[in-house]
């Protein structure tokens, strides 16, 4: 297999485990505290064991200043988790998973205020793809009475904000960690940020439960994340990227299998927007 091959592969499995995070995030039979603690403590074990085995030292560069930038990119993250996993219980996989999908446009806003990017007809445009789409997303009042699923795709806009914090914060403030160091040092701000608020409910997992709260860490976090680092040493970021952005469709197919979450033909319109937006290729 050529390497260029292999970077594909890798991409396009890192994006389909990225997609299981929202199915397994609705398997789950606990609170958004208590899984977003369990998958960034599972995390922590294994990017631990990882850095170990490529002999990357965990606190090499690590000081006060660096301790700082670590916390808020891991309180933004918390954050992101946290919300997403809400939209999960609330709405289900695929409104869930496309509010998040939202996310390159705050990241183009964001760079505008904060990094003084200008915003040109191309980004407007996106920007109003992203809209258009989540408008179609929403579900009509007629077909949820209650609102939840309104209610759920707007935390699902709040998680795709949180992570557009979280891209523009690690952009902005790049410190000299490499990739799994660094994914260790935020996921270990989340575990701790979290770990107060799961003593309530946890006695109400299930064995099974524990398993999947597992596997969502190592699997869908720890090595996801080294796959798409791994992807890029022979494709392109935007190669890379443009794999990632199909998350959203290997999510909702999934839940569709396993939980018969059948798309609407507006949800699928909508979608069709908001990823657009996502893999449409940005101008340099």
């Amino acid at each position: 297999m050529t390497s260029q091959r292999q970077g594909l592969v890798s991409a396009h499995i890192a994006a389909f485990l990225f997609g299981l995070t929202g199915v397994l995030g609705a398997l789950i039979n606990g609170t958004p505290a208590i899984i977003t603690f369990g998958r960034a403590f599972f995390a922590v074990l294994a990017l631990a064991v990882a850095s170990w085995l490529l002999r990357n030292p965990i606190a090499k560069n690590i000081n006060r200043q660096t301790l700082q930038v670590l916390f808020f990119s891991g309180l933004a993250l918390a954050i992101h988790w946290f919300t997403f996993f809400i939209s999960i219980k609330m709405a289900g996989v695929a409104i869930a998973t496309l509010g998040f999908a939202s996310f390159p446009a705050f990241i183009t806003l964001l760079e505008r205020i904060f990094l003084k990017e200008q915003i040109g007809k191309r980004e407007w445009f996106l920007l109003a793809l992203v809209l258009i789409g989540l408008i179609l997303v929403t579900p009509a009042p007629s077909a949820d009475p209650d609102s939840a699923s309104a209610l759920g795709l707007g935390w699902g806009v709040v998680s795709g904000f949180a992570f557009a914090v979280l891209a523009v914060m690690n952009r902005k403030n790049a410190v000299n960690l490499n990739p799994v160091q660094l994914a260790f040092w935020q996921n270990l701000v989340v575990a701790a940020l979290s770990l107060p608020f799961i003593f309530i409910d946890i006695h109400l997992l299930a064995p099974r439960d524990y398993f999947w709260i597992a596997v969502l860490g190592v699997m869908c976090t720890a090595l996801s994340h080294y796959l798409f680092v791994f992807s890029l040493r022979s494709l392109s970021a935007r190669s890379a990227g443009l794999i990632i952005a199909l998350e959203p469709v290997y999510a909702i197919v999934v839940a569709w299998i396993l939980f018969a979450e059948a798309p609407t033909q507006r949800m699928i319109i909508g979608g069709a927007f908001i990823i657009t937006a996502a893999i449409f290729p940005k101008k340099t």
